[in-house]
């Protein structure tokens, strides 16, 4: 075991040895063997206990074992309580993705205290180490199986995931136990472990057991199809990134799709895919981003944090902060819309006054469609500046109105299909201007 140990270290360039590193230790089997083999091998280790105070005397038992067997090794130790219930209940998350959370902010701060330069000048390369082994790495396959994470999930979890190192993925579950048994070490349960309340142990408990019954080799089947699916995501990822090489744009905080040559490419459903879930966006929500690409302009679908809008040719993906985006949309009864060189105010109104301040906007409110587009001018754009009968292209406008480059650079233009209405703190399109024939005024003012 110390021999695969070393050379799992080894052939993963996992870390150096004579890096510091830092040992997350629950007490149970698997961690303690960390810490033996860990010892072993010679390396400069400490380690960091959580408690989460949900077993009552069982998570206290833990601590002091932990505490007990850091003494053993004459290691230092971090100790850190939490009320995890608390703060469950104060984020809405569940127990697991809680303490989940809480424990990996706290090693990292212990990291980077541990990390920082002594009065000396002198710096450790800290490394954070956890217990995870190759029974942890089956289930969590299963579980994004089911989840349904995509190829990314078959791999399981990686040896070395930026800041966390697991060194005993090569080993299985009974041979860390027959590993403790031969080394006289001892080791704390965690009682729970044996119920199915979390997800984790209904797999481990009911669902892999009841598998092995039909294919006895399961574990070792899995084991081997996580590795294959390793080189699988590699050839994945260069396809994906290829893909998005061709169709995506950046411009600025934005991303740009042609709509066209997206509707060209193969397999449609899972590019589309690997390029918007970064934006938060479900595998769900695939299909009616897809359904865009039939839409008329300004139509649009959201996440939490962004928008893919269609406009014209293009999906644009925009977040929805308005202060970061360059493509805002505007629907009915927005009163206030935030961007990036001011503040926009909607009212709708039955007086028909019309003002002459450039950054007040007195339009006929039936002869636009919600949602309005929001955004940067750029080259092509047209619009009929107030007074006229004929087009005009926006860069001759501005060059008649002895705009410098950095005007230019910061004008915006509000759009209703595909046509400029206003382009902000300059002029209205004379299609929209108000008439006898007015009925409803809709008033935007400008603030910059």
């Amino acid at each position: 075991m110390l021999k695969q140990f070393q050379q799992h270290i080894k052939h993963h360039h996992l870390f150096q040895p004579n890096d510091k590193l830092l040992l997350a230790v629950s007490g149970g089997v698997d961690s303690v063997m960390l810490c033996e083999l860990c010892h072993q091998s010679g390396y400069d280790f400490a380690i960091a206990h959580c408690n989460f105070q949900l077993r009552g005397a069982e998570s206290d038992r833990d601590e002091k074992f932990v505490r007990d067997l850091a003494a053993k090794y004459k290691v230092e130790i971090f100790v850190q309580q939490f009320d995890t219930n608390a703060e469950a209940t104060k984020h809405k998350t569940s127990i697991e993705e809680t303490a989940r959370n809480l424990r990996y902010a706290w090693f990292d701060s212990i990291v980077k205290e541990l990390s920082s330069p002594s009065p000396s000048g002198e710096g450790f390369r800290v490394r954070l180490l956890t217990a995870h082994h190759a029974n942890d790495n089956i289930e969590t396959v299963l579980m994004n199986f089911f989840r349904g994470t995509g190829v990314k999930g078959f791999r399981g979890i990686l040896p070395k995931h930026e800041k966390i190192i697991r060194p005993l993925l090569f080993a299985k579950r009974v041979e860390i136990e027959n590993f403790a048994k031969e080394n006289n070490l001892a080791f704390v349960t965690d009682s729970t472990n044996s119920q199915n309340d979390y997800t984790r142990n209904y797999f481990r408990n009911e669902l892999i057991p009841g598998i092995q019954k039909v294919f006895p080799k399961t574990e070792e089947n899995i084991l081997q199809n996580i590795e294959r699916f390793t080189d699988v995501e590699v050839l994945y990822n260069q396809a994906i990134d290829l893909h998005k090489s061709k169709l995506c744009e950046e411009k600025g905080n934005e991303l740009h799709i042609p709509v066209l040559k997206l509707a060209k490419a193969k397999p449609l459903q899972t590019i589309v895919y690997e390029i918007v879930k970064e934006f938060g966006f479900t595998a769900l929500q695939t299909t009616d981003i897809i359904n865009l690409l039939q839409a008329e302009s300004g139509k649009y679908i959201q996440s939490s944090t962004h928008r893919i809008i269609r406009n014209r040719k293009w999906l644009i993906i925009s977040p929805k902060n308005t202060n970061e985006a360059v493509t805002i949309l505007i629907e009915e009864g927005d009163a206030n819309v935030q961007c990036a060189i001011g503040n926009l105010q909607f009212k709708k109104s039955a007086n028909l006054t019309i003002h002459h301040s450039p950054l007040t906007a007195s339009i006929d409110a039936a002869k636009i469609t919600f949602p309005l587009l929001l955004r940067k001018w750029k080259q092509g754009d047209y619009f009929y500046p107030l007074g006229m009968k004929h087009k005009k292209k926006l860069s001759r406008f501005f060059i008649d109105s002895k705009l410098s480059i950095l005007e230019k650079e910061n004008i915006w233009v509000i759009v209703t299909n595909k046509k400029i209405v206003w382009v902000v703190g300059m002029r209205i399109d004379d299609r929209f201007k108000i008439t006898e024939n007015t009925k409803e005024c809709l008033e935007i003012t400008f603030k910059n």
